[in-house]
């Protein structure tokens, strides 16, 4: 139909006359709400917003020859950061003379690897960046 025809319709059913495909011969037009659409689609797009989650990497600095104690710290900020849902970039740092024994730091690594095994899985196993060793831990899935 002619758009004065559309216009018209459009204008006796007190709704809006929205092109939806400009580009067509004939252009392809849909009578409709358009504040009422424009309203709908915000609230959708703000809904999906809302249901995202963004996922944070969080660190944690050891050095290898760390006390009981301040592992048992460490280990307890790792249960709360993968609880919350973040990933985890666990590093142990040499110093001097400790960089001849990486052993321990996998010790170190491997022992972190266990208590916090209910709540992370390891992504990607220990390996040497610079005069750090890395591991990264994210939070198991839930079923």
């Amino acid at each position: 139909m002619s758009a004065d025809e559309a216009l018209k319709i459009a204008y006796e059913k007190d709704l809006d006359l929205v092109k939806i495909a400009p580009q067509a011969t004939p252009p392809v037009c849909r009578i409709m709400d358009y504040g009422k659409y424009i309203f709908e689609q915000t609230k959708r797009e703000k809904e999906a917003r809302k249901n995202q989650r963004v996922i944070d990497i969080k660190e944690i600095r050891m050095s290898s020859t760390i006390d009981t104690h301040d592992f048992n710290v460490k280990v307890n900020q790792a249960v709360k950061f993968l609880n919350g849902g973040d990933k985890l970039k666990v590093s142990v740092r040499f110093r001097k003379r400790t960089v001849a024994h990486p052993q321990f730091g996998e010790e170190l690594l491997n022992k972190f690897k266990e208590a916090v095994s209910e709540v992370g899985v390891v992504d990607k196993p220990s390996k040497m960046e610079g005069r750090s060793l890395v591991m990264f831990v994210s939070p198991k899935p839930n079923k």
